[in-house]
């Protein structure tokens, strides 16, 4: 198990604070925690997405890049739940909720509908990209004007991002 906790970014998150202009802040909002993102997330990324994000990982060093090559038990349930019909989940989700479940780590994602129940049943923690706006917020890095600005930005590139009142929202996680 690693030194920290590792937050296993999904891509859904990584675009969201790529296209809101905060993919730097992202590892500033939880820093007892490194940012990991998994080679098949990075390879579900469109081009632009993918550039900015290898930007972070090679010259600002502030995400790190896990090659992702499961073994054993992970292996099978990786295997298992990019197979199990009706469950329609991609190859990114499944990598980074086998990944956090079996090196007891955290998934950032926003694909509650994919994510939610396989975390609450095997007890992997989870952080939504709201999630993160608001650690941001509590933690003096974004202000409300900002949050709103990036849930715009956002929305009008096409991304999906709940409405939210930064001031009542709350995230027991950390």
């Amino acid at each position: 198990m690693p030194d920290r906790i590792q937050i296993v970014l999904d891509a859904d998150v990584i675009i969201h604070f790529s296209l809101g202009g905060y993919l730097h802040l992202l590892p500033k909002v939880i820093p007892d925690c490194s940012f990991v993102v998994l080679s098949v997330v990075r390879n579900e990324l469109r081009p632009e997405t993918r550039k900015v994000l290898d930007n972070h990982i090679n010259f600002l060093k502030n995400i790190s890049l896990i090659e992702y090559n499961p073994i054993g038990e992970e292996r099978r349930e990786f295997a298992r739940l990019i197979s199990v019909s009706g469950l329609c989940l991609g190859r990114g989700e499944s990598a980074c909720m086998a990944y956090a479940r079996f090196h007891h780590n955290v998934v950032g994602s926003s694909n509650l509908k994919d994510i939610k129940d396989y975390c609450s049943e095997h007890g992997v923690a989870y952080l939504t990209t709201c999630d993160f706006l608001y650690y941001a917020f509590k933690r003096g890095l974004m202000t409300k004007e900002e949050i709103d600005t990036f849930v715009q930005k956002v929305r009008s590139a096409g991304s999906i991002l709940p409405d939210m009142d930064i001031d009542s929202y709350y995230c027991s996680v950390f």
